[in-house]
This record gives structure tokens, C-alpha cells and sequence, in this order.
């Protein structure tokens, strides 16, 4: 007995074979280079280098209103947080639940961070736009651990978002990382914490990113990786509106493709589906 297969068919079938392996193989390169969700801007001013600084952030574009209290202003601490009311520069990271009594603060990555070392980057903020909308913005730009460590770098960015069309005073806290290289610094002061707190301690007024203040968390390939998780659908970014004063928490869920990660693997099935659906004739004869 011979199989014989249809010659133009056969072609066709491995060509869309290749094809979807293409597709395939472009997702997962995607899936490894994601774009940060860090956007540009919010750079008119640059923190000196510098370990555990807080530096004003000159007038918001609106008062925001922060768990009842109206700031025009804030202050922009080295330590990847920004407080209202009053400058701080702690650097041992302090969890925000019922215990923290600090200064009103919004913290992207509070834990020692040291730009000192010409080789990292620095801290830049100031007024800008984020989808159409006026905000403040702080970013942390390829940062380093004390003390005068280079050997690994974190890129992350505070936006504080104008959204005075809902109310007066309201705003969205968006909180963005394009890469997390390191956790802990060289003198082991603990992990870093990520959450908001109006530092009262009352319920309601504070929440802890989960992962926060546990080693090996938040690190890009670690668990809960901050750069790859959200609560948003954008990878790397999660948003808290605050409305009337109140934060309305949402806990992160897993790793999130890019969208045109998504349109890669669509792609992929369309063509492993149009593979089946033309699938080569094969004949059967006896010989």
C-alpha cells in the first residue's frame, strides 16, 4: 500500500505550520521585552544625588484631597515614596498598615534607595499629562541601594492624576515599574513596602501592596514581580482611585501581557486553526 499526498496542499499546510511557529516564537519574544509601563515627562526638576532626601514638588496642577485633607503640595522623598504635609526621609521600610504614624504617604518602593554612585540614575518630578489628563509625577530612574551600590537598578514612577471631572479634590494614584532589579540593600535593612497611608492608623485609611516587607517579592521573575503583575491590565501598573477623600484598594493579579503580546497569540491560533482546516489530502492505494 502507498500514501500518496497532494503535492500543492502539503506546501501550503508546512508554509502555515511555519507561519504559526513564527507567530508562536514572536509571542514569547514579546512576552521577554514587554514596554515598561513608565511613561515620559514629569522631569522639570531632577533630586541632586543623593541618600534619604525629600525635596518639595512645588504646586500640584489642583489641591488633592487625601483621606479629608486638601494638599496643594507634597514632597518627594529619595526613598521612592511621596508624603503630604510634612518632608520625610526615612529609609527603614515600614509597613503601612494600622502601625505606620509617619507622614501622609503614597509609597511606590519605600526602602533605602542611594543615588550617590555617578553610575545610577536619579530622581526626577514635576507637573505633566497622563492619558489626557494634567498630573504630578515623580520617577525613579534606574536607582541603586545603599550604600553607593551599582550592581543592579530599579526603574518605577508615582503619577498623582487630575480627576477633578468626577469631583472636586479627586484624583488617581497610578503607580508604574518598567524593571525591579533589586529588594534588599547591602546592609539588609528589610524589603521594601508599596501602599498608601494617611498615617492614622484608622481602617480604612492605609493599604500594603501584598508581597510587601517579604524578601524575594517583588524582583523581576519573583512571585508577585512588580514590573510584570498589575491591577489594571497594563503590565507593570496599577492604579487606586481616590474619590471624595476614600482610596478604593485592588489587589494585583497575575502577569499581564502586553496587548500586542495578546495579538501575537491570537495570531498564532488563527494560523494553527487555518493549518487544521487545510489540512493536506492524503490518498490510500493498494500497490
Amino acid at each position: 500500500m502507498a500514501i500518496h499526498f497532494n503535492g500543492g496542499d502539503t506546501m501550503r499546510y508546512l508554509n502555515t505550520l511555519a507561519l504559526a511557529g513564527a507567530a508562536i516564537a514572536a509571542l514569547t519574544s514579546a512576552s521577554s521585552a514587554q514596554a515598561g509601563a513608565v511613561v515620559a515627562g514629569f522631569d522639570a526638576n531632577t533630586q541632586v544625588r543623593s541618600d534619604d532626601r525629600s525635596d518639595p514638588t512645588g504646586l500640584f496642577f489642583a489641591p488633592l484631597n487625601f483621606f479629608g485633607q486638601n494638599y496643594a503640595s507634597g514632597y518627594v522623598g529619595s526613598n521612592g515614596y511621596i508624603t503630604f504635609g510634612t518632608a520625610q526621609s526615612g529609609f527603614q521600610p515600614q509597613g503601612l498598615g494600622a502601625a505606620y504614624r509617619g507622614a501622609p504617604i503614597i509609597a511606590a518602593f519605600y526602602t533605602d534607595i542611594d543615588t550617590r554612585n555617578p553610575l545610577t540614575g536619579q530622581a526626577t518630578y514635576g507637573n505633566g499629562t497622563f492619558e489626557g489628563r494634567d498630573a504630578f509625577g515623580a520617577t525613579w530612574n534606574r536607582v541603586g541601594r545603599y550604600n553607593f551600590q551599582a550592581d543592579a537598578f530599579n526603574t518605577f514612577q508615582i503619577l498623582l492624576v487630575d480627576r477633578g471631572d468626577i469631583g472636586v479634590g479627586d484624583f488617581d494614584i497610578v503607580l508604574n515599574y518598567d524593571s525591579i532589579e533589586w529588594d534588599q540593600t547591602t546592609n539588609r535593612v528589610g524589603s521594601p513596602s508599596v501602599g498608601y497611608s494617611n498615617g492614622s492608623g484608622v481602617d480604612g485609611t492605609y493599604y500594603q501592596l501584598p508581597g510587601s516587607l517579604e524578601a524575594s517579592q517583588f524582583r523581576n521573575g519573583d512571585p508577585r514581580a512588580l514590573a510584570t503583575n498589575s491591577n489594571t491590565g497594563v503590565a507593570g501598573r496599577y492604579r487606586f482611585s481616590v474619590r471624595n477623600g476614600e482610596v478604593a484598594p485592588v489587589d494585583p493579579v497575575g502577569a499581564v501581557p502586553e496587548p500586542a503580546t495578546w495579538a501575537m497569540l491570537i495570531l498564532g491560533f488563527a494560523m494553527v486553526g487555518h493549518a487544521v482546516r487545510r489540512r493536506p489530502t492524503v490518498r490510500f492505494a493498494v500497490a
